[in-house]
């Protein structure tokens, strides 16, 4: 008898042998204990994504609208590579400015992303592709896919300081020493507004010397604007630290996202934008991007680049937007003050000032992961064990219980 069939069959048995279950996720694991928790009080404020205060996802009104007008009206074509035309153009101006002459003067290479990771992980490949003996420098810390996006792009990585844990604010003189120290010509990854997972971000005036020693040094500063609208309400505002680099005369890159600004999580809208010298290298770079895509998804999704495009395109749902883009942000606000006041009343001993200091979705408590451990074991109160803590978990219906629990854990320390 021939014996191959048998020896093909053992071969094929073997194959996934060495494959060993991965790591779960630091973030999306806090959600999958969450929902395994039968006790009632339970409370979960690891999630990065919005609540009411009823602890409701929310759909917006002008998404909404957005829909209905959309509903019937378009066909399901593929996408060109490069992604929703208009949904680029009015990314790019929220970016850059309405009025921008980079825009006019056609210097910006742009297309649609899978959302904010999508946009990454496209500049990390076009980095190793074209500037493959360089290396990202990544705060510390950062939002944990950061990490995993260029370690699968196969881009070397350093850190660079960012937090102060003492002061639970930036840590301002040993950033400016990184960047100074760092290899001329690398890339750093900048947060443009409410840094995830601390919510600290530099003064403008800090912005503006940071800009000035990234220059010096030939950096190529990139930005990840995850959280533009969201973190002080204002869009334009919130942009401020990309218009004073291109104010310096840098070429940047930037990667947008609509998940929190506009509650379109699933639907992975973004864009990717990297400033040329001029129109033709801009032309060129595209080309590029849109070369890295096509193996990797091909064609962008449709829906959610058409929700973004009615909204950004018309004057009256605009304005909806930003009106309420500056609601979901006061309530973050709103529940910062709420937790820190509570917190205050029960007479902790701990300064809580850092609650309010810092911006955006994310709160870095200070929490000691012994700490975390307790406050889930004991009081049902889920979160990553860095002590990050997602403000738009917390309603007015859990605020004193949350700060009670953190007393609780914290008062000894």
């Amino acid at each position: 008898m021939d014996p191959t069939p048998v020896v093909g069959a053992r071969y094929m048995s073997s194959w996934w042998r060495s494959v060993q279950p991965a790591p779960k996720d630091p973030i999306l694991g806090v959600t999958e204990a969450f929902l395994a928790d039968p006790d009632p009080d339970k409370i979960n404020v690891g999630v990065g994504a919005y609540r009411d205060d009823n602890g409701k996802p929310v759909v917006l009104e002008c998404v909404r609208e957005a829909e209905r007008r959309i509903a019937g009206n378009s066909n399901m074509e593929y996408l060109p590579m490069g992604g929703s035309v208009n949904m680029v153009e009015e990314t790019l101006k929220l970016a850059y400015g309405e009025n921008s002459e980079l825009i006019k003067d056609r210097r910006i290479a742009a297309v649609q992303a899978l959302s904010g990771t999508g946009a990454c992980r496209l500049l990390a490949d076009f980095q190793k592709r074209f500037c493959p003996e360089s290396q990202i420098y990544i705060p510390v810390p950062t939002w944990s896919n950061h990490h995993n996006i260029w370690r699968d792009a196969q881009v070397p990585q350093k850190t660079y300081h960012y937090y102060h844990p003492e002061s639970k604010g930036l840590d301002f003189a040993a950033m400016i020493d990184d960047i100074k120290n760092a290899p001329n010509g690398s890339f750093f990854l900048l947060h443009a507004c409410a840094h995830n997972p601390t919510g600290v971000d530099p003064t403008l005036e800090q912005w503006k010397e940071i800009s000035h020693h990234i220059k010096v040094k030939g950096h190529f500063p990139f930005f990840d604007m995850a959280y533009q609208g969201f973190a002080s309400g204002d869009p334009e505002r919130d942009a401020k630290s990309i218009r004073i680099f291109l104010e310096d005369g840098h070429h940047i890159g930037i990667a947008q996202s609509y998940a929190k600004n506009m509650g379109l999580y699933g639907q992975r809208v973004g864009c990717l934008s990297v400033l040329c010298e001029d129109e033709k290298q801009a032309v060129a770079v595209k080309s590029q991007l849109q070369q890295l895509a096509r193996p990797m998804y091909s064609n962008p999704p449709v829906h959610g680049a058409l929700i973004v495009s009615t909204i950004l395109g018309d004057p009256d749902l605009k304005k909806l937007w930003l009106k309420e883009v500056k609601v979901m942000a006061d309530r973050i606000i709103g529940m910062r003050t709420a937790l820190r006041g509570n917190l205050e009343k029960l007479g902790s001993p701990l300064s809580w000032q850092h609650i309010t200091n810092q911006i955006g979705m994310f709160c870095y408590s200070g929490m000691t992961p012994e700490q975390v451990d307790r406050l889930t074991n004991e009081f049902h109160i889920y979160m990553t064990r860095n002590g990050r803590i997602s403000m738009a978990g917390v309603t007015t219906g859990n605020v004193e219980y949350l700060a009670n629990a953190i007393h609780q854990v914290t008062k000894s320390a």
